[in-house]
């Protein structure tokens, strides 16, 4: 009997990947899953942070496909490496701060590095790419792109629109049939919805805009304001994990409000007051608050009085607040709240 080959897939919790996935295991290879986390994937974090939706089912899409598939999921770490992706991109950015294309190439060359592992040894990738589908990274003409640029050469396989793209290796040695293969192309989802029902699929993540924080553009706004103000482009991961989090004021460039929005993002927030200065009102329900920066006592008030606008007290002659250092020390305040006249819209980040 001819040995077996093995197939890494690229997964990242969408429907594409699964649908790339199963067509591959139908052809007898064996396949295992790589998901790489950059910090700025959306599964896994707002999701399950917020209270809102409660009906929604909160799971990380990337292992749940992989449950679906009955596939083994490596989940790599590759927060500090994808800084220079996003900071550096050769081939630009997308719509907003999407390095999309060389974001692409970086998963596939970790992916063939990691695949190639002496403890590995798989024979090729996957990947659910589509041409037409993004308008950054599947296009025909940035397929050779990938392919080379990555490394992985005609070791990549995308199953879902090999029939546009010439004969890969997998496909010229007989490791997979081609003409089991498929010609999908642009962004209309009904050819693959339609594989998913055949294959018996009957839930998969919706692709609005990728699982990518860095496609939308209010969060590329507040990475682009975080740099601003500090005068670098660094980051961490706690930087870009409370970027998804609450409303986020900029009263002034040297300090910025984060206002919890409802009862689990307050419960986050709650996660950093020994990082940051917090307001909590303690006369009205309302939210938490974190004042990143270098806020001077009166800012801290003005900031007690803008926050105080987002608690039951907005109407009231005042709302006490616990201001709380981030050593632990606090204080009480009272403070009027801000006049709905004094707010200005360019606050808002």
């Amino acid at each position: 009997m001819a040995e077996q080959k093995r197939a890494v897939a690229l997964i990242s919790g969408g429907l594409d990947s699964m649908l790339a996935t199963r067509v591959i295991q139908d052809q007898g290879v064996h396949v295992e899953g790589v998901n790489f986390f950059t910090g700025f994937c959306v599964e896994g974090h707002t999701h399950a942070i917020r209270k809102k939706k409660q009906d929604k089912v909160k799971r990380n899409n990337a292992l749940w496909v992989a449950e679906q598939l009955g596939i083994k999921l490596h989940i790599v770490d590759v927060i500090d490496e994808y800084k220079d992706v996003l900071l550096n991109p050769k081939h630009g950015y997308g719509q907003n701060l999407n390095p999309c294309l060389d974001c692409k190439i970086f998963m596939v060359r970790k992916a063939r590095a990691w695949s190639f592992m002496e403890e590995h040894q798989f024979d090729f990738i996957i990947t659910g790419e589509v041409i037409g589908q993004r308008p950054k990274s599947q296009r025909k003409e940035t397929m050779p792109i990938i392919a080379r640029e990555s490394g992985a050469d005609d070791r990549l396989l995308r199953p879902l629109c090999a029939k546009h793209l010439p004969p890969t290796l997998p496909e010229r040695e007989g490791w997979v049939d081609r003409e089991a293969l498929f010609d999908f192309h642009g962004r209309n989802r009904k050819p693959q919805i339609e594989l998913a029902r055949k294959f018996g699929f009957s839930d998969w993540a919706q692709p609005a805009g990728g699982c990518c924080f860095l496609t939308d553009a209010q969060y590329s706004a507040k990475l682009v304001d975080l740099w601003q103000a500090r005068g670098s482009r660094e980051y961490e991961l706690d930087d870009i994990m409370l970027l998804k989090v609450g409303r986020h004021i900029r009263p002034a460039p040297h300090y910025k409000l984060i206002v919890g929005r409802e009862q689990g993002e307050n419960k986050y927030l709650e996660g950093y007051r020994q990082t940051f200065l917090s307001l909590t009102p303690t006369s009205h329900h309302g939210p938490l608050t974190l004042i990143d920066g270098t806020p001077q006592a009166d800012d801290v008030a003005f900031a007690a009085r803008l926050a105080a606008r987002f608690s039951q007290g907005r109407e009231a002659a005042s709302v006490d607040f616990e201001v709380r250092f981030p050593d632990g020390v606090s204080k009480t305040i009272s403070v009027a709240p801000l006049p709905p006249a004094d707010l200005n819209a360019d606050w808002y980040v």
